[in-house]
C-alpha cells in the first residue's frame, strides 16, 4: 500500500466514522468531520500531513502527493 492510498483511506474512515457516530451516538461527532475536511483542505495547500508522518514512519512506501 502507498503512503496515498494508506491517507486517503484513513481519512475517509474518519470522516464516515465521525459522520456515523454524529447520527447515532451525539451531534458533537460532527466537530470531528469538519476537523477532517479541514486538515484535508489545509494538506491540499501545504502538503503537510500529520497523518502521512505516520503512515511513514510505519513503513508505508511513498507515493505521488506526499513523499
Amino acid at each position: 500500500m502507498t503512503l496515498d492510498t494508506a491517507v486517503m483511506r484513513f481519512a475517509g474512515s474518519v470522516v464516515l466514522g465521525s459522520a456515523l457516530a454524529a447520527h447515532f451516538i451525539h451531534p458533537a461527532w460532527i466537530y470531528l468531520t469538519m476537523f477532517a475536511g479541514a486538515n484535508m483542505i489545509q494538506a491540499s495547500f501545504t502538503g503537510f500531513c500529520p497523518a502521512a508522518m505516520v503512515f511513514k514512519a510505519l513503513g508505508a512506501r511513498p507515493g505521488c502527493t506526499f513523499e
